[in-house]
């Protein structure tokens, strides 16, 4: 859906995803809009300029005039960033979504953080690439390299902690209940995982709906889903100390942890690898890889937060 304006008059251009439209054509009178959520992904707020010469009426002249997007329905290509409604007026920081690095150590040791200089988790997507013993595949164990096969050769994973990353506001204070997450909704391509616990095993998350374009959609709640959401409950150390859970600098919310389980497809099959991705050394090994996201957004703020995945496997 987009607004544009013409000549004075406010249009509305709305058409239905895919996934609508799939849903009006079973013509059963089942199609209902019961929920919509507004966006404003082509506004960059960094465009407003406090300091404009010309006064007070052209600091946002930029955001105003920024074209907008009309209506397409590939609901992959957005409402990437969705507009929330707060009754309060005193609120002067709002929570945020953001990837722990410092859980089972600091910097590119900790279970949580990134592959170092790569700014990406790494998935292994077949047990000869996780193999912690073979010397062809000296990746299982390092850093952010997650074992897609769950065969928990190593203990590395993903979590996301939210909250209000100020210093401004205490972190030993509680978060306001209306700013704290009790679900989340992820997205990843199934073609490539799929959501698994951090405590791994053989079982992996089933996803809630996969759509059209393969994307994957699974709803988290921590009232139903203890093994991936919780409360980050670290409220006696701050962010930037040595005994610190999270990196979030004021008040906490709550977390959501997981691992990727990697799809038979990408195990048995170099297809994808070829078709998708590339070939790459690391750890002075050769393999193919495909690089993605993970999208994670917050049901009750709708803040959203890509983190960026490579699957990889040993050639």
């Amino acid at each position: 859906m987009a607004f544009l304006d013409n000549s004075g008059d406010i249009i509305l251009d709305a058409v239905l995803t895919d996934t609508g439209r799939f849903r009006l054509s079973k013509g059963d009178g089942s199609f209902k809009i019961a929920k919509f959520a507004f966006g404003d992904d082509e506004i960059n707020y960094g465009n407003y300029n406090s300091s404009n010469t010309s006064g007070s009426a052209y600091y946002d002249l930029d955001i105003l005039t920024t074209p907008v997007l009309e209506a397409f329905t590939n609901n992959t290509s957005t409402m990437k960033t969705q507009l929330i409604s707060v009754p309060r007026t005193d609120l002067l920081y709002l929570p945020i979504l953001k990837i722990n690095t410092v859980i089972g150590g600091g910097g590119s040791e900790a279970q949580t953080a990134m592959v170092q200089n790569s700014s990406s988790f790494f998935v292994l997507a077949d047990t000869a690439s996780a193999n912690p013993s073979s010397a062809t595949t000296p990746w299982n164990g390092v850093a952010g390299v997650l074992d897609g096969t769950l065969t928990l050769n190593n203990s590395s994973y993903v979590r996301i902690d939210q909250g209000l990353d100020t210093t401004e506001i205490p972190y030993s204070f509680n978060i306001d209940q209306m700013l704290k997450e009790t679900q989340y909704i992820v997205q990843i391509d199934s073609r490539l995982g799929q959501l698994a616990s951090e405590a791994g095993g053989s079982t992996n998350k089933q996803p809630s709906f996969i759509d059209d374009d393969n994307m994957a959609f699974y709803y988290l709640s921590i009232n139903t889903d203890q093994d991936y959401v919780g409360n980050v409950d670290d409220t006696s150390n701050a962010a930037n100390s040595s005994a610190a859970t999270t990196n979030i600098d004021g008040p906490r919310g709550t977390f959501l942890k997981f691992k990727i389980k990697a799809s038979t497809e990408l195990s048995v099959s170099n297809y994808l690898f070829t078709k998708l991705g590339g070939t790459f050394t690391f750890y002075g090994a050769s393999g193919r890889y495909i690089d993605t996201f993970v999208r994670i957004t917050g049901a009750t703020t709708g803040y959203s937060i890509d983190v960026p995945v490579r699957f990889i496997k040993a050639t």
